[in-house]
């Protein structure tokens, strides 16, 4: 592994920032159980550590993209690789625990072993519900504009 910190900081550090950092940091392992649920992502999803860990990310997926991450995950686990590069941000619906929908953004990356296998699979997400809806909100203002400007 690659050296990304100043020696002499305490690993403690690093593992703090994460666990407290305001985007949610969930790591499965290979067989797609959670066994990491930080702070944030307890405030985005409405699940805490306790509702999570030993669990699948079921709760949090909309059932009708169920299948496709599965399949996704079985698939990648058995490559050792996954269709999403590094840079890769990706944009999906997400459940949060009352019921509602929001949407996420996320970036993931497999975690091997030491034999060279993934172990883990780590994402780092990030609510945009509320930008998703600015978005929204500004391109049906554009529309209506452009509408009204088409009127002879």
């Amino acid at each position: 592994m690659n050296e990304v910190a100043r020696p002499g900081l305490p690993g403690g550090v690093v593992l703090e920032a994460v666990a407290h950092a305001p985007d949610a940091v969930v790591i499965v392992d290979a067989a797609g159980t959670v066994c990491y649920w930080n702070d944030g992502a307890a405030r985005i999803f409405g699940y805490s550590p306790a509702d999570m860990l030993g669990s699948t990310l079921e709760a949090i997926i909309p059932e009708r993209l169920r299948q496709r991450h599965n399949d996704g995950f079985r698939t990648a686990m058995a490559r050792g690789t996954t269709r999403y590069g590094a840079a890769d941000l990706l944009a999906v619906p997400a459940c949060h625990a009352d019921g509602r929908t929001i949407s996420i953004e996320f970036s993931v990356v497999l975690l091997e072993t030491e034999d060279g296998s993934v172990g883990h699979v780590a994402a780092i997400l990030r609510d945009v519900t509320e930008r998703r809806a600015r978005e929204q909100e500004l391109r049906r203002r554009i529309q209506a504009l452009e509408d009204s400007r088409q009127v002879p």
